[in-house]
């Protein structure tokens, strides 16, 4: 006969080290609001240095395509032999080119990867899988600028470095939105959200101050000084992020539980990634299908929304890779700027990020009722077809631009004008419907105060 061994439970999970080393952090010390704030403020900080890290290949894009008469050697405090003057493959007619395939490696492996970190993301310790994704991001962060130390010209190990660091970097959106969505459950905090979403405009801002102040150095210090920073970032993470509120013997209330979320995933076009393995779908889904790729499609705005994004994207990360080249070659007053002024200079449009993110957030709930009506299994299909269109338009856009600045920026402009003109235009029937039904509540609103 055949014996049955006895069932074994799983150990609760455990608090981070953080947390055991400093109970005085713990609950019941500290209240539900106090974790809440402190996972707010650690994925933001997580988030924010996975950002600064991408920016040193936009701040160095300058120094790697210049031509010796271009070089103004009062830029450089580093010892002659650092004071670089174009670096190969990235040099000569063809650079703008090379440095354009060098974002689309990194671009489609980050969305490649933001589908399978996603559903990874699910089965594992998301405090352990971010801080992997963090460290990895920040190795191969460096290992591109100890290209420069080690006088490294191979295109192709450059491509395999930022196509690794892409895969890193997916894991961090998903991730991040997962533990929110785990602390905050369903509840609707626009500008809450909004300022947290900040993160990836704060994230831009410090990588590119960060990569300026240093380039005098040679390039590749642009790249190791991020790096170092996101892994020391990922210390924080591994030490006192709780992914879970009963991991410290906690639970959200009622209220959070029940209050509609959807919204949050619209906020922009980065905010959209976060569905696709980020959002946990509810527990109660006895009433939610799962729904068809086309079926996802047909869905009333889904297509609209897509190619909005795409476009979107587009425009967004023409600017995120390519804003500091453009300025430091473009002459004003009939003078260049230093290719450090640049890179400062380009933080002006992530400013301008921050304040839209947040204005943005306070009416994040825009559509997505009326796109999947209340179906968990539908929003995660539709919230996948938005984010890998949108991808595809983040990687097109930098390639493109890398092509077509070769002919003249004013070609470049003319694509993002066009790529924001048709972004616009497939919102128009999208925002009058939103409207419209506005204000078709409203009228029964006051319809049913008047007959009480």
């Amino acid at each position: 006969m055949m014996q049955l061994k006895p069932l074994t439970l799983s150990p609760p999970p455990q608090p981070p080290p953080g947390l055991r080393w400093f109970p005085s952090l713990a609950a019941p010390e500290k209240t539900l609001k106090f974790h809440q704030f402190l996972v707010l403020l650690l994925t933001f900080i997580a988030y924010a240095a996975f950002h600064a890290s991408r920016k040193p290949p936009s701040i160095v894009k300058s120094i790697l395509t210049v031509s010796d008469s271009d070089q103004d050697p009062s830029q450089f405090t580093g010892s002659p032999a650092h004071n670089q003057t174009g670096w190969a493959p990235f040099d000569g007619p063809h650079g703008p080119h090379r440095l354009g395939e060098l974002d689309l490696s990194f671009l489609l492996a980050y969305a490649i990867g933001m589908y399978v970190s996603g559903h990874i993301g699910d089965t594992v310790d998301l405090r352990i899988f971010l801080t992997i994704g963090m460290v990895g991001s920040g190795i191969f962060v460096i290992l591109f600028g100890l290209g420069y130390f080690l006088d490294l010209h191979s295109l192709g190990v450059f491509l395999v470095i930022q196509v690794c660091c892409g895969l890193f970097q997916s894991i961090g959106w998903p991730s991040v939105v997962a533990v929110v969505g785990n602390w905050f459950g369903k509840a609707k905090r626009g500008l809450i959200m909004g300022v947290w979403n900040s993160h990836t405009s704060i994230g831009n801002i410090i990588g590119s101050l960060v990569a300026s102040s240093v380039l005098g150095y040679g390039w590749g210090c642009s790249f190791v000084l991020p790096g170092i920073l996101i892994m020391l970032a990922a210390a924080f993470i591994y030490l006192f992020l709780v992914v879970h509120p009963a991991n410290i013997g906690l639970e959200l209330s009622g209220k959070d539980v029940e209050m509609s979320v959807e919204g949050v995933a619209l906020v922009d076009s980065e905010k959209i990634e976060t569905l696709d393995g980020g959002m946990r779908e509810s527990e109660d889904e006895e009433g939610s299908v799962a729904i068809g790729f086309l079926d996802a499609w047909r869905l009333p705005h889904v297509a609209s929304y897509a190619f909005c994004l795409f476009f979107s994207k587009l425009v967004a990360y023409t600017f995120l890779y390519w804003l500091p080249f453009y300025i430091s070659h473009t002459a004003v007053a009939g003078a260049n700027v230093s290719h450090t002024t640049a890179g400062i200079l380009s933080t002006i449009f992530d400013i301008g990020g921050v304040i839209g993110g947040i204005l943005a957030a306070v009416a994040a709930d825009l559509g997505t009722d009326s796109v999947v009506g209340g179906n968990a299994r539908a929003l995660a299909t539709v919230t996948a077809i938005i984010d890998g269109t949108g991808s595809v338009g983040a990687a097109l856009g930098p390639l493109l631009a890398g092509y077509i600045s070769t002919r003249g920026w004013n070609s470049v402009f003319v694509v993002l004008i066009v790529s924001t003109t048709i972004a616009g235009c497939l919102l128009i029937r999208v925002v009058k419907n939103e409207i419209r039904g506005k204000l078709n509540e409203g009228k029964w609103l006051w319809l049913s105060i008047i007959s009480r």
